[in-house]
């Protein structure tokens, strides 16, 4: 019987030792994903910052601007994708919605996002655009990958629609989380003018008939959570200018946005809970089940070795020597 309970243990002990590296290496990559529907949205401000008025077209000192950014899942846009694509994407469709301290818009830039679910590799389709134009996305944005690693990436920036490094630059404590914080800087670069501007009548085709350009460089900083691999917090140094032509007048350029970007509070809090509670699936694929489920297989193996060791023990006492007979005198 305890040879039959040893080999029983021992098969036992071979599932839960081969069932560790399948959990790590073959189950996460397939489980773990970006959900198709998944919706976000984040606030950030910028406090006394510098804002043209585009009425005379000079620049001023606000008290605040606030940029509303929203990350929609488009599931019917990610099945179609997925038919042809052959793996699961998802497509975000995103707004960047810039607020001046008086409540009305200030620019407004919309953007197609298309990535693979479990990589976040960019997936290129019909549809990948920001403000309307196609754009062929290299590196990520907005998400680095599941097990973020310490290391530079390539990070596309929406704005020059260039692709450029984002450098690894240490380990921090951010609010009881341990972050990895990325920093990128794109040096002063002329790019397109928005579709949309808050001066009815104002289009990109009429301020490029001036001669007028747009020229932009910012220093982009994220603390990002390595295991979801999401952003708990970020912030931009952000410069904008408008240089030349006859819109400016006899001057050579003027600022037309520079401040330094917050995440704001509540949306710092809200961000850092969600990630807390999003981590422990990705512990449980990666750490608590394949090393509990290796210690369980290790100790099922001792205790079916034990079994078999005690199964060969002789079952009856250890036979005594014969006592010699007494002598007998006539």
């Amino acid at each position: 019987m305890r040879r039959k309970s040893g080999l029983v243990l021992l098969a036992l002990a071979v599932f839960f030792a081969a069932l560790s590296p399948l959990l790590r290496w073959y189950a996460f990559p397939r489980l773990a994903k970006v959900p198709a529907h998944q919706y976000q949205d984040m606030v950030l401000e910028a406090e006394n910052a510098t804002l043209l008025d585009y009425g005379t077209m000079r620049a001023r000192t606000v008290p605040k601007v606030t940029i509303v950014q929203t990350l929609k899942g488009n599931v019917e846009a990610s099945e179609r994708i997925e038919e042809s694509a052959g793996r699961d994407v998802v497509v975000w469709d995103g707004l960047s919605y810039v607020v001046g301290p008086d409540g009305e818009m200030v620019s407004k830039i919309p953007e197609r996002y298309i990535f693979d679910a479990h990589t976040q590799e960019p997936v290129h389709a019909t549809g990948e655009m920001v403000d309307g134009d196609p754009v062929r996305r290299e590196g990520i944005e907005f998400k680095w990958p599941f097990l973020t690693e310490k290391r530079d990436y390539e990070y596309f920036d929406a704005q020059a629609r260039v692709t450029a490094p984002i450098h690894y630059k240490g380990t921090q404590d951010f609010r009881g989380l341990e972050v990895y914080y990325f920093e990128q800087t794109i040096p002063w670069t002329k790019v397109r003018i928005p579709k949309t501007l808050p001066v009815e009548g104002l289009t990109p085709e009429s301020v490029t008939e001036t001669g007028t350009t747009r020229w932009y460089t910012t220093v982009r900083k994220f603390w990002v959570e390595p295991l979801t691999g999401a952003p708990v917090y970020g912030e931009e140094l952000h410069k904008e200018e408008l240089r030349g032509g006859t819109l400016l007048g006899d001057r050579d350029k003027v600022t037309a946005f520079a401040g330094h970007v917050k995440m704001r509070e509540d949306y710092t809090t809200h961000t850092v809970d969600l990630v807390k509670s999003q981590r422990l699936f990705i512990l449980l694929m990666t750490s608590y089940l394949p090393w509990g489920s290796l210690a369980l297989g290790v100790l099922l193996l001792a205790l079916a070795l034990y079994l078999e060791a005690r199964s060969r023990r002789p079952s009856g006492p250890a036979p005594t020597e014969a006592e010699e007979p007494s002598p007998v005198s006539a």
